[in-house]
């Protein structure tokens, strides 16, 4: 079977398309064929050997997928062969067969496309686990967006919406802010053309805001740290910007703020069934249309590079899908 690889650590032009054995379900497995494998900014860490997660070389990249359960392991239960899964992994997806716990997939109702699917696990069970499980945000209660035109990002402006948030957007242009308006944003701040803090502090009437959602660190965060109102909670779920900020504690008690560490995958490990529940909520909301998962493009397996490109540099607006199968 094809495969994209990683067998030296390095950017996207130092990967490439394999043949490689077929694997095998194993106890408690599912064997899936892939239709589309879904990537995300971590993916360009992965293959750089600069992110959390350092699998051994060669490894293939890609942490969410959909396709066809082939085959099902000793003691697998759960799923039937013909079943069209959700896949969730750290790697590993970009490939057109993998062997999965069935710990890690979800039943795909009829009405969810497969690039919907694929898309769907891993930027919005982050995103639902943060607002829900950490943050606990309340209908009417703000939720400020850093990056909200990225997979992640439109991730939180639509389950904020669907939450009862008040939204407001932020991002570095213009066409990125109408994306995310379109997407459900209430209110928008181009944070290379205004002050954000100000900006904030003036879009809530200068109580502040109650959420700030941030997979963009760098010197984005302090701003919209500070402009949490009290008992505000920051949401730390990323660094994309490259730089891993460091907030002055005396306004984070002045405040009585709370900085809240979204790991999604230790939650998924450590949580299993409040994760099973999250991922059939937001299937199911996305069979009702409630959820739209943006596709920024959709992409050939050999056309590996320009995908991965275009998340490095933080270019997408929504997901970045590779056709498999």
């Amino acid at each position: 079977m094809k495969a994209l690889m990683c067998t030296r650590l390095g950017g996207p032009e130092d990967l490439s398309i394999e043949t490689v054995a077929d694997p095998v379900a194993g106890p408690g497995e599912a064997l899936v064929r892939v239709r589309v494998a879904a990537l995300n900014f971590f993916d360009t860490l992965i293959i750089a050997g600069k992110y959390q997660v350092k699998p051994e070389l060669p490894f293939s990249p890609g942490g969410e997928a959909c396709g066809v359960v082939e085959a099902l392991g000793a003691g697998a239960e759960g799923f039937s062969v013909g079943d069209r899964v959700m896949v969730h992994l750290s790697h590993g997806t970009a490939r057109e067969r993998i062997a999965v716990p069935v710990a890690r997939l979800a039943r795909v109702p009829e009405a969810v496309s497969d690039a919907v699917a694929a898309g769907l696990s891993i930027t919005y069970g982050t995103t639902l686990h943060a607002l829900a499980d950490r943050a606990r945000i309340q209908p009417g209660e703000t939720l400020v967006v850093l990056g909200a035109s990225g997979g992640v990002g439109l991730a939180a402006v639509e389950l904020g919406k669907l939450l009862g948030a008040r939204v407001i957007a932020c991002a570095s242009s213009p066409e990125k802010l109408e994306i995310a308006r379109t997407h459900g944003a209430d209110d928008v701040i181009d944070y290379r053309a205004t002050n954000l803090r100000e900006e904030l502090r003036r879009l809530t009437g200068e109580r502040g805001v109650d959420v700030v959602y941030d997979a963009v660190g760098g010197d984005l965060a302090e701003p919209a740290m500070r402009a949490l109102g009290w008992k505000g909670r920051f949401l730390v779920i990323g660094f994309a910007a490259g730089e891993i900020p460091k907030f002055p504690l005396n306004v984070i008690m002045l405040k009585g703020i709370d900085v809240q560490g979204v790991h999604w995958g230790a939650f998924v490990e450590r949580e299993p069934a409040q994760h099973q529940a999250n991922q059939a909520q937001l299937l199911a909301w996305a069979a009702e249309g409630k959820l739209t998962v943006k596709v920024h493009g959709t992409y050939p397996l050999e056309a590996y590079a320009e995908a991965l490109g275009i998340l490095k540099r933080r270019e997408a607006t929504g997901k970045v899908i590779l056709q498999i199968g």
